[in-house]
C-alpha cells in the first residue's frame, strides 16, 4: 500500500520506472473521492515536461524523495492521454485501470487461439511480482551472517638492555708481617768460641730486615649468565557483539472491496 506523510511532497519528485530509470517528474496528485487517499499521479515527460501520462499509486513506492512506480518508461508513456479538467471521470480511470491493471497481471493482448482448458491454466496463478518486473512465483527471504575472524596486528615491542652497575664488595683477607723476636742463649761449651770472636769489650750494631703481607686487588671479566627474548602465546576470550538484519514475509490479503487486511506472517 502507497504511503506518504505529506502529499505535497511528491510534487515535482523524480519519478522512476521498475528498473530505475527515470521517467520524469510529478506533475499533479488526485485523491480517491471516498478516501481521500492519493490514487493517481500524472508524470511530466518528454522535452521540458510538456507531456504527461497517469500512473497508479496503488503499488508505488515513496523513497529517498524519489517515487518508483512498477513499469517500464515506456509503457508509463504510451498510457492512455485524458483530459485534464482537475478530475477523473469514471469512464477515464476505468480506461487507465484496464490499461495498468492488464499490464500487471501479465494478460496477453495479442491474439491467442486455444482451448478453454488453455485459457483457464492461462488465467491461473499462483503469484507474481508487483513490486516490478514479473520475476517467479516466489519470494526470496535473506538474512545477515555473522562472520568473526581475527588477524595479526603488532601489540607492542621488547627489547633487552645492558648497562653497567657498580656496587661495592667487603671481604676478609689475612695478612702476615714480621716481627722481632729476641732470643737469648747461656754460653755453653758449644757456643763460647764463636762468642769470644770479638774481643772482649766492643761495640757492634745487628740488623734484620722485617717483611710484611700487603693487599693486591685485581679484577677480571667472566661470563655468568645467558639472557634471550622469546614470545609465547596466551588466549584470552573476547565477547564480539554486532546487529545483524533479516527479512521476515507477512501475508496481505486484499479482499474485493480493496482494503487490505493482515493475514499473519509466514
Amino acid at each position: 500500500m502507497f504511503t506518504v506523510s505529506n502529499v505535497n511532497d511528491l510534487i515535482g519528485a523524480d519519478v522512476h520506472d521498475s528498473d530505475d530509470k527515470k521517467v520524469g517528474t510529478v506533475g499533479q496528485i488526485y485523491l480517491d473521492s471516498g478516501t481521500q487517499d492519493p490514487s493517481w499521479v500524472t508524470i511530466k515527460t518528454g522535452l521540458f515536461g510538456t507531456s504527461e501520462s497517469f500512473a497508479p499509486l496503488d503499488r508505488a513506492d515513496w523513497s529517498g524523495g524519489v517515487l518508483r512506480v512498477p513499469f517500464a518508461k515506456d509503457f508509463v508513456k504510451d498510457a492512455p492521454r485524458v483530459d485534464d479538467d482537475g478530475a477523473l471521470s469514471s469512464a477515464d480511470e476505468e480506461e487507465l485501470y484496464r490499461y495498468y491493471g492488464d499490464h500487471a497481471s501479465g494478460s496477453d493482448h495479442h491474439d491467442h487461439a486455444g482451448t478453454d482448458a488453455d485459457h483457464a491454466d492461462h488465467a491461473h496463478t499462483e503469484g507474481h511480482d508487483t513490486s516490478g518486473p514479473e520475476t517467479d512465483d516466489a519470494m526470496t527471504r535473506s538474512e545477515e551472517r555473522l562472520r568473526v575472524g581475527t588477524e595479526k596486528v603488532e601489540a607492542g615491542r621488547a627489547r633487552l638492555r645492558k648497562h653497567v652497575v657498580t656496587e661495592n664488595v667487603t671481604t676478609t683477607v689475612p695478612l702476615s708481617h714480621e716481627e722481632v723476636v729476641v732470643e737469648r742463649e747461656p754460653i755453653t761449651d758449644a757456643n763460647r768460641g764463636a762468642a769470644l770472636q770479638g774481643g772482649d769489650l766492643t761495640e757492634e750494631e745487628h740488623e734484620v730486615t722485617l717483611s710484611e703481607e700487603r693487599v693486591v686487588t685485581d679484577k677480571e671479566t667472566v661470563p655468568v649468565e645467558r639472557v634471550r627474548l622469546g614470545t609465547e602465546t596466551v588466549t584470552d576470550q573476547e565477547q564480539v557483539s554486532e546487529q545483524v538484519a533479516h527479512e521476515e514475509i507477512d501475508e496481505v490479503e486484499t479482499p474485493a472491496n480493496g482494503d487490505h487486511r493482515e493475514a499473519g506472517r509466514v
